[in-house]
């Protein structure tokens, strides 16, 4: 496919997105039914859509309407690269740009050019204080890959030299002493032999910063009480050895956690409902995400003021339903993925103000200035 016959088709896709499908469904759909393309067109044209949807309101500013073919214009004006080059109309380009079209192009104002709702904007100013506005530019970008080493299979130093035969080349990371950045061959990942064998996972380094945190010992019994897919519980039972317990409210959630566990020489037990008490309970809730929107970046665009308040809802039910589990002298430990404190620092003192005789030992919050994802993690004790 030539570059423009790219930028066509994830206008299309764009479109389609835009009117309800995810992205990842709409791609693997397209993929699916265009066996011609090629790898490098298949993963060109990802790249197209989802920095489309980081940036969906500079991007739609810059190309004068929020559709497929306004935020590919808007792309290449972002780009500085001019436009009639690629809008030719000749066959499987996109059409000439019209008159009307280009004079409703214009530069995006302060509060597009940070590609998050207005609503939202106050929220991050109030989190996020001085950062907020380099935290809002950081989530337009793409997200670096990350490998957490498998400490039962593998170290450091030998994961890498494992990636580095596959053409995979990565770099430790400050964040975490199990993190590699995959620097070159990113996209191999999952073909490699390295990953196969269960010496790397894919996991980014904020999240294994968070399970670095939880101040684990050899023999403790512990409870992934929202485990979803297992990311944190693999990386737990990689850090001592021992077996970790997985619960979801949702068990459909837990359903590769079985196979990724077998990969990795994990010990992980599936609860199908909570029972008995644990040194350390784990509560990574669901939240935002925000953390995270350069990976979901459709995520974004789905909050609602609605939709923050419920989950701080089910924030404090997750906590208050995890308190008895935690066996005497034990730890609760709460973790998302957001960057706001609403689903933060304030659930916390919520929580303390519910539960007076539980006191926070540590807490932090992790932030896309800290070069991985947002995260944040706070560990009580009982008084």
């Amino acid at each position: 496919m030539t570059p423009a016959a790219r930028v066509q088709t994830a206008g299309e896709l764009l479109d389609t997105i835009l009117a309800g499908q995810p992205a990842e469904q709409a791609l693997t759909r397209w993929a699916r039914g265009n066996r011609y393309a090629g790898s490098k067109d298949r993963a060109a044209i990802r790249d197209l859509v989802f920095d489309a949807l980081r940036r969906k309101r500079s991007y739609g500013a810059l190309g004068g309407a929020v559709t497929g073919r306004g935020l590919m214009l808007g792309a290449l004006r972002a780009a500085n690269m001019p436009v009639d080059p690629v809008f030719t109309g000749d066959r499987f380009m996109p059409t000439p740009v019209t008159e009307v079209e280009r004079a409703a192009f214009r530069g995006p104002t302060e509060a597009e050019a940070r590609d998050l709702p207005d609503w939202l904007w106050p929220h991050f100013t109030a989190s996020l204080g001085d950062q907020a506005e380099a935290e809002a530019r950081l989530l337009r970008d793409r997200a670096e890959v990350f490998l957490r080493v498998n400490l039962l299979k593998s170290d450091l130093e030998t994961a890498r030299a494992a990636l580095d035969a596959e053409g995979i080349v990565s770099q430790p990371h400050p964040l975490s002493p199990t993190a590699l950045q995959v620097t070159e061959g990113a996209r191999r990942v999952h073909l490699s032999s390295a990953y196969r064998d269960g010496l790397v996972e894919l996991q980014d380094a904020g999240s294994q910063a968070v399970v670095d945190l939880l101040d684990l010992q050899p023999g403790q019994s512990v409870l992934d009480f929202c485990a979803g897919g297992g990311g944190k519980a693999l990386a737990v039972a990689a850090r001592t050895g021992d077996e970790v317990t997985a619960y979801d409210i949702d068990p459909a959630r837990m359903t590769e956690i079985p196979a990724r566990a077998q990969r990795a020489g994990a010990q992980i037990a599936i609860l199908p409902e909570p029972r008995g008490t644990y040194d350390m309970v784990l509560c990574d809730a669901p939240c935002s995400g925000s953390g995270s929107w350069r990976r979901a970046p459709e995520a974004k665009w789905r909050l609602t003021k609605d939709r923050l308040a419920e989950l701080c809802t089910m924030q404090d039910e997750v906590l208050d339903a995890a308190v008895p589990h935690v066996a005497a002298g034990g730890t609760l430990a709460y973790a998302t993925c957001s960057l706001l404190a609403e689903e933060n620092s304030h659930r916390i003192a919520a929580f303390q103000a519910r539960h007076p005789d539980w006191h926070v030992v540590r807490e932090r919050q992790f932030r896309l200035l800290d070069g991985g994802d947002g995260f944040y993690v706070a560990l009580l004790k009982h008084l």
